[in-house]
Order: C-alpha cells, then sequence, then structure tokens
C-alpha cells in the first residue's frame, strides 16, 4: 500500500542528501579555484625570488653549476621545486634532482605531466636564464577535499536533523486525517451525516468536501430507494389483492359461464400485474445510478416507425388513429444514445397516448429538429392534462383522479409511473420533457428535446 508520508520523506530526504552532496561538491570546487589563484601567485612569487638571488650567468652560458643536494626523502605533496637554467636550456640548480620538469623558454604558467604526475609550473624568463617554480596539482586538489570533507559531516547532521523535523511535521499535519479515519470507522453503516470540516487542513479540505458531497448524494438516494420500495410494495399490494379475489371467484364458480368470467378477469389482473413488474424494473434500470448506458447513433425517425408499428394492433383495437407523418425517404434525425432507453422511452408515451384516447381518436408520433436540437413529439386528442398537474404527473405512482380521465382512458387503470419513466430516461440523456396543449386546443402533446452536443455530429436539415 502507498503511504504519502512515507514517500514525501523519501524524496525531501533525498532531495536533501543530494543537496549537501551538491553542497560539498561546490565547496570543493570553490576552494580548488580559490587555491590555484592563491598558489599560482606565489609561484609566480618564488620564482622571482629565485630569479633575484641566484646568478645563473652570462649570456654566453659559461655559468658554473651550483650542486643540487641529494634528495633521499619521501616527496611532499604540497612542496614547491625550484630550478634555474641557463638561457641555452642547460639546468643549473634543481631543489630536487627527482623532478625532471622540461625547459621552456615561454614567461606564465604550464601544466606538464612528469612520470605520470601533472605539475603546475611558473617560468619566470630573463636575459640570465629562467627560473622555474612548480608544484604538484594533486596537493591542490587534496586540500580542496579536505575543505569539502570539512563540510559535508555537518551537512549531512542538517539533513538528519531536517528529517526529524520532517518526521514530526508530516505526522502532526496527518493528525487531523486520522482524527476523520476514527469518525468514519466509529460510524454505522447508516451513518452519512457530514465529516466536520473544522479541523481539516487546506490542501485535504477540498477532497472531504468531495467526500461529504457524496455521502449527501448517497443519503439522498438511499431515501429515494426506501420511498420507491414502500411505494412499490403498496403498489403490488393492490394487485396481488386483486388475483386472490379473482382466484376465489374462478374457484366458487358453479357453471361454465361464470367459470370464462373469472377466468377473462384473471387473466387482466395477471396482465396488469405483469405491466406494472416490468414498469418497476424499467425504473430501476433507468434510476441515475442503475446500469450504464451503451451510447450509439440512433436514427429518432426509424425507431419511431417501427414503435408505431408495434402499436398498430393494440391502436386498431382501440379504435385509434394511430401513425407517424413521415413521407417515404425523410431525413434522419439522429442522437447520441441508448437504443434500449430511447425505445422504452417511446413505448411509454406511445402506450400513454392510446390508454387515455377516447375511441375515434389521433395519436401522433414525431421526429424533428428544433432549433438544431433532435426531438421527438407524441401528440394525442385525449382529455388532455390541466397545467397545474403538469409538474406533478412526473411523479412515481401518481394518477389522475379526476372522472373525465377514468372514463376517457377506458377505465384502464394505469401504475402511476409511465410518465416517470419518460423522465429518468431523458435525464440520463440530457434531454428535457415537457407537456404542452396542441393547437387544436384538445388533448396533450408531449416533447423530448435532446441536447445538441449530443448529436452525431451532423448538421440539422434547413
Amino acid at each position: 500500500m502507498r503511504s504519502i508520508e512515507r514517500t514525501l520523506l523519501v524524496w525531501i530526504l533525498s532531495a536533501l542528501s543530494l543537496g549537501a552532496l551538491i553542497v560539498a561538491f561546490v565547496t570543493f570546487l570553490v576552494t580548488l579555484d580559490e587555491m590555484n589563484e592563491v598558489f599560482d601567485a606565489d609561484l609566480k612569487n618564488v620564482a622571482k625570488a629565485v630569479a633575484s638571488y641566484h646568478h645563473i650567468g652570462p649570456a654566453s652560458g659559461e655559468a658554473h653549476a651550483i650542486a643540487s643536494p641529494l634528495r633521499v626523502d619521501a616527496p611532499d605533496s604540497s612542496e614547491i621545486v625550484t630550478l634555474t637554467w641557463t638561457p641555452q636550456g642547460r639546468r643549473v640548480f634543481a631543489s630536487d634532482p627527482r623532478v625532471q620538469l622540461p625547459f621552456t623558454e615561454a614567461e606564465g604558467l604550464s601544466w606538464p605531466v612528469v612520470a605520470g604526475e601533472a605539475w603546475i609550473v611558473y617560468s619566470n624568463v630573463s636575459d640570465q636564464g629562467v627560473v622555474q617554480a612548480a608544484q604538484r596539482i594533486s596537493a591542490r586538489e587534496e586540500m580542496s577535499s579536505e575543505s569539502a570533507a570539512k563540510v559535508f559531516p555537518p551537512l549531512i547532521g542538517l539533513v538528519v536533523v531536517a528529517g526529524g523535523l520532517l518526521v514530526f511535521g508530516l505526522r502532526k499535519g496527518f493528525s487531523p486525517l486520522d482524527s476523520a479515519m476514527r469518525d468514519i470507522a466509529q460510524r454505522s453503516a447508516h451513518s452519512l451525516t457530514p465529516i466536520s470540516l473544522a479541523d481539516v487542513p487546506t490542501e485535504i479540505k477540498p477532497l472531504v468536501m468531495s467526500i461529504n458531497d457524496l455521502m449527501m448524494r448517497l443519503a439522498m438516494a438511499f431515501a429515494v430507494q426506501r420511498s420507491f420500495i414502500a411505494d412499490a410494495a403498496h403498489e403490488l399490494r393492490t394487485p396481488i389483492t386483486a388475483l386472490r379475489l379473482q382466484l376465489q371467484l374462478l374457484e366458487r364458480a358453479q357453471n361454465d359461464s361464470d367459470r370464462a368470467s373469472a377466468l377473462v378477469d384473471l387473466g387482466s389482473g395477471i396482465s396488469r400485474s405483469q405491466r406494472l413488474i416490468e414498469q418497476l424494473l424499467h425504473v430501476a434500470r433507468t434510476d441515475h445510478d442503475g446500469a450504464l448506458m451503451h451510447a450509439q447513433p440512433i436514427d429518432l425517425v426509424e425507431r419511431v416507425r417501427s414503435v408505431v408499428e408495434a402499436f398498430s394492433l393494440k391502436a386498431d383495437r382501440c379504435s385509434v388513429d394511430l401513425g407517424a407523418p413521415f413521407p417515404a425517404g425523410s431525413a434522419s434525425v439522429l442522437v447520441q444514445g441508448d437504443f434500449e432507453q430511447i425505445t422504452i422511452l417511446l413505448n411509454n408515451l406511445v402506450d400513454n397516448a392510446l390508454k387515455y384516447t377516447p375511441s375515434g381518436g389521433v395519436v401522433d408520433v414525431d421526429a424533428f429538429y428544433c432549433d438544431g436540437a433532435p426531438a421527438l413529439r407524441v401528440t394525442d386528442s385525449g382529455p388532455g392534462i390541466p397545467e397545474a398537474e403538469h409538474k406533478v404527473v412526473f411523479n412515481r405512482f401518481y394518477r389522475r383522479t379526476d372522472a373525465d380521465a377514468q372514463e376517457r382512458s377506458r377505465n384502464v387503470v394505469g401504475s402511476g409511473l409511465g410518465l416517470a419513466i419518460v423522465r429518468a430516461i431523458a435525464d440520463r440523456h440530457g434531454a428535457t420533457v415537457s407537456l404542452h396543449t396542441p393547437i387544436e386546443g384538445k388533448g396533450l402533446e408531449v416533447q423530448v428535446r435532446f441536447p445538441v452536443k449530443r448529436s452525431t455530429g451532423i448538421s440539422a436539415p434547413d
């Protein structure tokens, strides 16, 4: 399991350690540069001083050689070695004869390599000859390394102290998270009260607020679910009771006529119960937290034709003129959506329209573009819905109670879920559902308008 505290510690301590190494290396470079300046000046001064005190000889080169000391001691890396030469390049004197530096006639610094060792040499050239002052480069590097090594331990101590303070600070800073964790751990499965934001750090407050928002939505979803289950149980009780009574009537039937009548009533009751159960399943599937949508391009014109054809037999039995006013070769009306849910939406709209349209009435189903947005429209010549009820008819299990509506619906008792399912499917597709009164002033017109952004990208016809 990944730990934020451990990750921060590893990265910050690694950064501090790397910083300590960089500081030590920079110290080495700066010290070496400063030593080079100082020791280069020392070499120049030594060479000039030796040239002042050692008379090499005339330009003819007949100077007498000065006895060089015999050296058997171990070489000192920091020692400055001096050599004097005649103008012709004959060595006159060497403070350490073991060092075989090359002769040079160029004034200034040079960096020869002698016997595998790097040297830095300053040559002082005059008419009397050449004086050289030389030092091993390794001596300067050793001194610079010693300076860097002296700086490194305090830096390591600083890293350790900073690491300890960091551990303390992180644990102190994460303590509100521990409190929130204990608060959540002590709750029951049904406790969805928000987490207190009193001591929550600013950096994690958006996360805690998002969790609180999620718990609030869960609480609302659970409340809606409990209400739906209670309403569904209440609605199922009535048809089940009716089925039991119809079954009892069938058992008590004394002749074939009574038995046939009881069978018809029982079949109707079973059909109503089946329809109610199907509607309840549709409601469960079309909730926002229900099954995932499988979006695909859908031709609403083709869907309308298919649904109208499927309901044509029922419309004929009800003596209702059901049609879709699409001439042959009509342009497609495309929308991005779930094929099954769009079909369920149309089925419910057409079924409701047929249920409340009296014999001899008309139901028209249309698909079109409205201001560039795909839309559906179902218009019937039934009793309509008063404007005062336009909002409440979308509530689950809502049924109209006025006598006129019941009479015109041919005494068909609905489940009160049709328009609720339509609204739920429309919401999942980002569409809006609205109720209108047709131009004739009679009946009901239901429009479902989809957003332009969900269209397939094909422009609406002019």
